[in-house]
């Protein structure tokens, strides 16, 4: 998902220097995929951290 925002962005910021017609805006929503790429993945990562927490609380006690 990031990685297309990624590219959507890149693809999008092209007629700024190459001098042609600008994209419509729906292809502007599609660079909105990088925030929400870089949302999903922070919350892996941090589900990630609560369940080794949760998996260290559990073998301790």
């Amino acid at each position: 998902m990031f990685l297309i925002g990624a590219i959507a962005t890149l693809v999008t910021m092209a007629p700024l220097f190459l001098d042609v017609d600008p994209f419509p805006s729906y292809a502007w929503a599609v660079c909105m995929l990088m925030g929400v790429g870089f949302a999903v993945s922070a919350a892996g990562v941090l589900r990630g951290i609560a369940a080794q927490r949760r998996e260290a609380r559990a073998s301790q006690g």
